[in-house]
């Protein structure tokens, strides 16, 4: 039987000034700052990851923090939203809380048959909240979808069809925006994308509050393999392997544009810090530690709510 892919590992976002993305995805959402880094490309920022207590995947949510990141916009080509799963009976609470802190939300509207409410992060990214038949003790219970913008949703159903798997599973237009949901077999968070096509006009722009890429499971490095072979074969060659500490990471565009990245479960987040204490100290790769020094002068400092 062929191989699936079983839902999203992470996803990966772009915000302005740390402290106040720290403040609303550990206070407001509730979320664990699971691992406290940087960018391994440009060592002067941040790269914070958010998930649940062990930063499982299919929960993390991470940010390159730019304090003086101008304002994105999501257009076609683009990631456009992530939507958090709420556990069985607890929507209600949800509203009652932000409501409670006056902390604006838009709906509850619905889609496909499910309640959605979203709020704005500081940088202006909507964070979209779905009710969900899960059980979980969790105040979220990690992902329950990307949307994807799509000019043309068919060659990028394709890929995440006959390639990846997926199943269609809804398909609805509302105000002029047409969705086409797709699921991954089984019962993983994260399982959804919801393919997106707007008449209304936009120019997307990579910035604060926009999403620069959505990351698939593997659950291996040899399945990861599997996947870079199928996907070459298929005429989407992927980049070389790229070891990111936490799991190892392959990249390539889907036929709309948007960054996809298959990434393994392994090692996870406790490979460099005891469980019970993740994300309370900056972590760094090997071949920035001779620098740490400077590194820590340059990042500004960060509180964590308790």
């Amino acid at each position: 039987m062929p191989r699936t892919i079983p839902g999203l590992h992470h996803v990966t976002a772009i915000s302005g000034p740390p402290q106040a993305n720290v403040d609303f995805y550990t206070g407001t959402l509730r979320q664990r700052l699971v691992k406290k880094t940087v960018n391994f490309d440009d060592p002067g920022t941040y790269h914070l990851y958010y998930g649940d207590e062990a930063g499982s995947p299919g929960t993390i949510l991470t940010f390159f923090p730019f304090a003086d990141a101008g304002p994105g916009r999501a257009g076609p080509g683009m990631a456009s939203a992530y939507a958090y799963a709420v556990p069985k009976d607890g929507f209600y609470g949800w509203m009652e809380r932000l409501a409670e802190r006056a902390i604006d939300f838009d709906g509850p509207t619905e889609r496909f048959g499910s309640r959605v409410i979203t709020l704005r992060d500081p940088d202006g990214a909507p964070v979209e909240l779905i009710e969900t038949d899960r059980d979980s003790a969790d105040p979220l219970d990690g992902f329950h979808s990307v949307t994807l913008w799509e000019r043309d949703l068919a060659p990028t159903a394709r890929l995440l069809t006959e390639v990846f798997g997926y199943a269609e599973a809804g398909h609805e237009t509302v105000e002029g925006v047409e969705r086409l949901r797709l699921a991954a077999p089984g019962t993983a968070r994260g399982a959804v994308i919801d393919l997106m096509r707007s008449d209304a006009p936009s120019i997307g722009r990579q910035g604060a509050g926009t999403i620069h890429h959505v990351a698939f499971r593997a659950e291996t490095d040899e399945v990861q393999r599997e996947w870079q072979d199928r996907l070459a074969q298929v005429g989407h060659p992927t980049t070389p392997v790229i070891d990111r500490q936490y799991f190892n990471a392959i990249y390539f565009r889907e036929p709309g544009g948007v960054l996809f990245e298959i990434a393994t479960d392994p090692p996870g987040f406790a490979v460099d810090e005891d469980a019970a204490h993740l994300g309370e100290a900056l972590k760094l790769p090997a071949r920035y530690e001779p620098h740490r020094a400077r590194i820590e002068q340059v990042l500004p400092p960060l509180k964590v709510p308790a």
